[in-house]
């Protein structure tokens, strides 16, 4: 069931070309930097911008850690959000939900099918953003060892398992994101709607989170600690704030991966 669940997602044009997105943002920071470094000019000291853009001309590989930090706010959780409200409301909506439901597999079970089929959308995509980052920065920009957010130089070798790890944190900073978008998915039979739902509550949720009055609030958003995989890149590696963002996220997968089975189990589906 799975292994159908995956192929069948990743084969929706939709899924493809939300990849396809993905892929190109690393293309497009890269070329912008190299527009505007040519000819002997610097990246943009002014501090606008993502994360470790100045010294991608120095290293490419700070190209991966750009681009992560370029998707991550928006394009990497609206992708997902978008596969995740459609697990199950684009099924419902198709007609196809109930037929899923005759095999013995039972509702709790194509429920987990689902949400691991997500999860690994939000490793996929992750990683399409990375590889395509190395990719673009191996040829426009040189490659070698890397000075840490500390001051201290690592190998290229060390820099590259460093940029594998970040990878991977974000991948797990969308679980929240992803156990959201599947809780909307049951709560409707219009995929449109579920993933809309889904990207709006994202797009809010991080509007809150910079409004200053709700200081009290924002260390429980979803989204607070997402860039803290900039700690990654420290040495020593400072860990706090990256455990706090993945115990968030395991919580925010815990209550609404719980209210997602309650109202699935609970689900009408005959109509």
């Amino acid at each position: 069931m799975l292994r159908s669940e995956l192929v069948t997602t990743l084969r929706r044009w939709r899924t493809l070309a939300l990849l396809g997105v993905l892929a190109a943002v690393p293309v497009l920071v890269g070329i912008a930097v190299k527009i505007q470094t040519r000819g002997g000019g610097t990246a943009d000291h002014s501090g606008q911008g993502p994360a470790f853009i100045t010294q991608i001309t120095n290293n490419g590989l700070f190209l991966v850690f750009t681009a992560l930090a370029a998707t991550l706010p928006f394009f990497l959780p609206m992708a997902v959000g978008v596969v995740a409200g459609d697990a199950i409301a684009g099924e419902a909506g198709a007609g196809t939900l109930r037929y899923l439901l005759v095999a013995p597999a039972g509702r709790t079970r194509l429920l987990l099918t689902k949400y691991t089929t997500v999860l690994a959308f939000c490793v996929l995509a992750t990683l399409v953003v990375a590889v395509s980052a190395l990719i673009v920065g191996a040829l426009l920009f040189p490659l070698g060892e890397l000075t840490t957010i500390s001051g201290t130089r690592i190998s290229f070798a060390e820099g590259l398992a460093r940029a594998l790890l970040i990878a991977l944190v974000v991948a797990a900073s969308l679980v929240g994101v992803a156990a959201l978008g599947l809780f909307v998915s049951t709560l409707t039979s219009s995929g449109i709607a579920a993933m809309a739902t889904t990207v709006g509550l994202l797009i809010t949720v991080q509007i809150l989170d910079q409004i200053p009055q709700l200081h009290a609030l924002r260390p429980y958003f979803f989204s607070h600690y997402w860039l803290s995989f900039a700690d990654l890149m420290r040495d020593p590696v400072y860990w706090d704030d990256l455990t706090k963002n993945l115990g968030l996220q395991a919580l925010y997968a815990a209550v609404f991966g719980s209210a997602a089975w309650a109202r699935f189990t609970t689900k009408d589906i005959s109509a």
